[in-house]
């Protein structure tokens, strides 16, 4: 199981919302690409990062930030937020982002989704971010009348990388995974699912980690790493380890 540090860019700025607020961000690093480098050093094997202005604009807009980073670490990155066509696509592929991740576009245009999927085998991840089950959308501004499994299902055929389900009202607070929701979303799908929002703890890897022969193949960390709530060290010995035993 892969652990995903993430890096959520606000204003050029390494922050950290609490539910999706942009109100609420919590800036930890003036410099992404020193904190991709810090990641990298830390041992980590990808880097999760998200245009939060990008996702609410409908277009990339802290590009400077995500090209510091992508020069600053020879690390895949994984990179969602404002990404709504294939140009956008093939300009940050090109550029040497690893996997893009499609949200609000998987919602409104499957068939861009399917037709990115067939062009660029592999590199196309669909982000589902969810509001008491439902799906939102615009950098979680509004809310869809979509449920998250239904949209998920619609792309089971369509070879997508993985599905990236956020649970919303835990995203940044702190409050532990939705593990139920993500495993049973998981156990449904064929695809492999990454789990996001509320990573807190040890013990909250532990509890996913039990998951995974569900179908659950990483979970995005944010806030416990840079508060030092999750060491680095022993979260990723734990999901690259055996299963952990129950107490």
């Amino acid at each position: 199981m892969i652990l995903y540090p993430a890096i959520d860019l606000k204003d050029g700025h390494c922050v950290r919302l609490v539910r999706g607020e942009m109100s609420e961000a919590t800036v930890f690093n003036l410099d992404p690409a020193e904190q991709a480098k810090a990641f990298a050093e830390q041992g980590f094997s990808w880097i999760h990062v998200v245009d939060l202005n990008g996702a609410i604009a409908g277009h990339p807009v802290n590009a400077e930030a995500i090209g510091g980073i992508l020069k600053a670490t020879s690390l895949p990155v994984q990179l969602g937020g404002g990404i709504r066509d294939l140009e956008r696509i093939e300009f940050w592929l090109e550029r040497g982002v690893a996997r893009v991740v499609l949200g609000t576009v998987a919602v409104r245009d499957p068939d861009l989704v399917r037709e990115a999927c067939r062009r660029w085998p592999g590199r196309i991840a669909v982000g589902i971010d969810a509001r008491e089950g439902f799906v939102a959308i615009e950098g979680w501004v509004k809310t869809s009348t979509v449920k998250a499994l239904d949209l998920a299902l619609r792309f089971e055929d369509s070879g997508v990388a993985a599905i990236i389900y956020t649970d919303i009202n835990r995203d940044g607070a702190m409050g532990g995974l939705n593990v139920e929701a993500t495993a049973d979303l998981a156990f449904a799908l064929t695809t492999p699912v990454i789990a996001s929002g509320g990573a807190s703890s040890l013990d909250d890897l532990r509890v996913i980690k039990r998951e995974e022969k569900s179908g659950i193949a990483g979970v995005i960390c944010g806030r416990a790493l840079y508060d030092g709530r999750i060491d680095p060290k022993q979260a990723l010995a734990i999901l690259s380890g055996p299963v952990p035993v129950e107490a």
